[in-house]
This record gives C-alpha cells, sequence and structure tokens, in this order.
C-alpha cells in the first residue's frame, strides 16, 4: 500500500462555491461525514483535516545559522491549500478514485501526490545502505 495526499485549495478573492444555506450546509457535512467514514472502513483513511487561511501560517527558516520566523505564507500565491487527506492506497488508480469522491462530495478539484516514502527519515536510513 502506497500513500497519498489528496489537497484542496482556495482562490484568494474567489467567491466561496460552497453550500449557501445552513441546511445546504448541513447535508454537504453529511456526505463528507458518510465519504470519511467509507474511507475509514476501507482501511483508507490515515489523516485529514482542513486548515485556517494562509494569512495564519508562519515561515520558519534559518539565515546565517539563526532561525527567523517570517508571516506566512511561503509562497506568494493566489492559491492555498485549505484541506486535506492522507490515504492508504493500492495504486495511483485507487488514489484518483478516492479523490474523485472527495472533489465531488465538496466540490471543488484535488491535487494528488504520491508521498516519496513514509515515515521517519531513520526509517529508511537501513534500505539505504
Amino acid at each position: 500500500m502506497s500513500q497519498y495526499l489528496l489537497a484542496t485549495y482556495v482562490v484568494e478573492g474567489e467567491a466561496p462555491s460552497g453550500p449557501s444555506s445552513p441546511e445546504e450546509m448541513q447535508a454537504a457535512m453529511q456526505r463528507l461525514i458518510a465519504l470519511e467514514a467509507e474511507m475509514e472502513e476501507t482501511g483508507s483513511f490515515v489523516f485529514g483535516g482542513g486548515l485556517h487561511g494562509a494569512d495564519a501560517a508562519t515561515v520558519v527558516g534559518v539565515e546565517e545559522g539563526e532561525v527567523l520566523l517570517t508571516d506566512g505564507p511561503f509562497a506568494e500565491a493566489k492559491e492555498h491549500i485549505a484541506g486535506f487527506y492522507i490515504i492508504n492506497a493500492p495504486d495511483l488508480d485507487a488514489a484518483l478514485e478516492w479523490a474523485g469522491k472527495v472533489a465531488k462530495t465538496i466540490n471543488r478539484r484535488i491535487e494528488v501526490r504520491p508521498f516519496a516514502a513514509t515515515g521517519k527519515v531513520a526509517d529508511h536510513m537501513d534500505q539505504m545502505s
């Protein structure tokens, strides 16, 4: 099994495309809860979450050996990651199928990216030697 990131983005200044009434919001949340339950039942769900806006980000870097903190986001762009799932899937096709379900449920585009490696770096050191 491989792990994949399913990420959704928001675009600054773009009108929200989500539910417009409390009833529509409740129905949308129920669909998302059902999708997450399906992911858990199949063993695909690893972790997921929504993020605060990009204005809440802090970038941590190093300059001349000193840790430097700056207001984020790191990339100056209009598109910012809004939320994500990390899933287990046997292959890219299966990950894309989950992404399609998420996209349909939340009515947003989903970026799918495979993890190059999972776990701690130390766990992969043995494989390198």
